[in-house]
């Protein structure tokens, strides 16, 4: 996969999250940092307000009651204030989250539903870069906001604490300093660690979705069963799950031996500048209150460096998965729009010495493909497995570019026009069609989705697909919902189609742009039976006459009426010819045709009759 330079600066991906946030929910965001800022403030006022309170109590009968009493009511007063900050912070952090989750998502898929060709959708490390792409849009803009928050609220900790330190102990301040060096180094060395196990195990979560897709989806059920296939794909599925847990084990339990380590220094420099303060004041240098100030700063300064540590080495990883969502969004075309409009067809469609391969070192799918498509008229695309059918119709819809050669439309290369206003006039059956889990209108209605609403197009683009009355008769009609794993409004269980049905509204679909000017349809009576193909195919003949046609099936009987047939193999164009004329010559298409003739005669090919 192709992408811009982002591989960037963490300080330029840093930015990037932090925009987004701030984006999504700008008043949201300033609160929150008002707000945490304003809870920084508070710990270091209620440490005064104890050591205040503990030298008056510390004055016994010479104690001022009613001083000691206002000092108890501050205090919980500034608790009262801490837990509303607290409550108020998080209300405005997960509002904050939710505007940054949208947003993400958004600016994800738009910028995946861009992609004009379909060459990125079958990369592998593409599919493992758009996982880790949603959980760092997901997890970065909020890690980024939160450690700038906190970073604002600790270090008025900090600040606040840090004259205690220096009045009652100053090294203490310079040792709490320098002991968050190493503690830095190893969070961010950790951090970067589970990033890399992140990434590192990203495949073996996509296997694991898969083996679960497998073992719980409606259509593989049958299969699954029938083959006994379910341990298997359960064994399959716990080895993928225990490859990436071992992992995730493998960090966490050096993560737990950092943070132990670390815990262990804090708590020795801790207790080194405690007992030199209790010393002071067994000495009558310092007083009770000065000890539990003194103890609180301790605390107040390790906690709140640890928390900015901790919190800039978990920004520091998910800004590392962060790359990728930028990767995803500002990644290159597999395949550039011209920008020419596209004119009614006039002529006809040219391929022109079209070589065509998935990737570098794959074999040539297409070797020097030369086709003429007549405005007009209809074409029959006859092979084996393999041959190249489906990739012609790939290129024909501009999902991938042809290596060398050229499409021509009406004479200009299909690369110079707006891939938009071309797929516009293109209606397509393909093979492997699409079922929706949504109603039976809205199945046939989103080959044109601006007649989504329009029932009578609808209507009569199934009824041209033979499909009509059997819709109409569902419980709901056209309104029913074609889903197994989905409720329609009222609570109802939707209804399924058989496969030839489902053929049929796929048919439908394509039927529905009537202002196409090439329809294309590849394999369109594959899963009807003998009397649906015939009423099929004569309701597509009556469509197609004047109209553009490609049409691609092992059932050359459905070919037989086309202008041309075109007989591909091993990616190259081997005959061209009416039905007759390749049926009278010693052709693999005759050969092909009397082939599939035989399985209706009592006579073997060859044989005398």
């Amino acid at each position: 996969m192709r992408t811009a330079r982002t591989g960037a600066p963490s300080g330029r991906t840093a930015r990037s999250a932090l925009a987004l946030s701030w984006q999504a929910a700008p008043l949201a965001s300033a609160l929150e940092l008002a707000v945490t800022v304003a809870m920084g403030l508070v710990p270091a006022a209620a440490a005064w307000t104890g050591k205040l309170l503990f030298d008056e109590l510390a004055r016994g009968r010479a104690m001022d009651t009613g001083r000691a009493t206002w000092l108890v009511v501050a205090g919980a007063l500034l608790t009262c204030a801490l837990v509303a900050l607290t409550q108020c912070g998080g209300q405005l952090a997960r509002r904050v989250q939710r505007a940054v989750a949208l947003r993400a998502q958004d600016r994800l898929y738009r910028a995946v539903n861009a992609f004009p060709g379909v060459g990125h959708f079958e990369d592998p490390a593409f599919q493992d870069r758009l996982r880790l792409a949603e959980q760092g849009a997901q997890s970065a803009p909020r890690d980024i906001n939160t450690l700038l928050t906190e970073v604002a609220r600790n270090t008025v900790v900090i600040i606040g604490y840090l004259g205690t330190l220096l009045a009652i102990w100053p090294p203490m301040a310079l040792t709490l300093l320098v002991t968050a060096v190493p503690a830095l180094l190893a969070q961010r060395a950790l951090a970067a660690r589970r990033a890399r196990t992140t990434e590192e195990t990203m495949e073996g979560q996509r296997r694991r979705f898969f083996f679960q897709q497998l073992l719980t989806d409606a259509t593989m059920a049958k299969e699954v069963r029938l083959f006994g296939l379910g341990e298997l794909f359960h064994g399959r599925l716990l080895a993928a799950a225990r490859e990436s847990a071992d992992a995730e084990l493998a960090v966490e339990g050096h993560g737990s031996r950092v943070q132990s380590a670390l815990a262990l220094l804090s708590a020795s420099v801790a207790a080194a500048g405690t007992i030199v303060v209790v010393r002071g004041v067994a000495a009558g240098h310092v007083s009770l209150g000065d000890l539990t100030l003194f103890t609180a700063a301790v605390l107040g300064v390790q906690s709140a460096l640890s928390s900015i540590i901790g919190q800039a080495a978990q920004a520091g990883r998910t800004l590392r998965l962060f790359r990728s969502f930028l990767e995803v969004v500002h990644a290159e075309p597999d395949l550039v729009s011209g920008t020419a409009p596209v004119a009614a067809l006039r002529d006809g469609i040219v391929f022109e010495d079209v070589w065509f391969r998935y990737h570098d070192n794959a074999p040539w799918v297409l070797q020097g493909v030369t086709v003429t498509i007549p405005a007009g008229r209809s074409v029959g695309l006859v092979g084996l497995n393999g041959a190249g059918k489906s990739t012609l119709v790939k290129l024909l819809c501009r999902f991938y570019e042809p290596e060398r050669g050229r499409i021509l439309w009406d004479g200009t290369d299909v690369r110079e026009l707006s891939i938009t206003q071309l797929r516009r006039r293109i209606g397509a059956t393909f093979q492997d069609f699409c079922r929706y889990d949504v109603t039976a209108a809205e199945n046939i209605g989103v080959g044109d989705v601006a007649h989504l609403d329009d029932r009578a197009a609808i209507r009569r683009a199934a009824a041209a697909a033979g499909i009509d009355a059997t819709l109409a008769g569902l419980r709901d009609g056209y309104d029913t919902l074609l889903s197994r794993i989905f409720f329609d409004a009222d609570r109802e269980r939707g209804l399924a189609l058989s496969g030839g049905q489902w053929q049929r509204v796929a048919v439908a679909r394509s039927l529905i742009r009537r202002d196409a000017d090439l329809l294309i349809l590849d394999e369109p009576s594959s899963g009807l039976d003998a009397e649906a193909e015939h009423q099929i195919h004569r309701a597509l003949a009556e469509y197609r006459r004047g109209r553009t046609s490609l049409l691609i099936s092992h059932r050359l009987s459905a070919l037989r009426d086309a202008d041309v047939i075109v007989v591909l193999e091993q990616g190259r164009v081997v005959e061209q010819g009416t039905h007759d004329e390749l049926l009278g010559t010693d052709s693999q298409y005759a050969r092909l045709f009397m082939i599939q003739a035989a399985g209706y005669r009592d006579t073997p090919v060859g044989s005398a009759p």
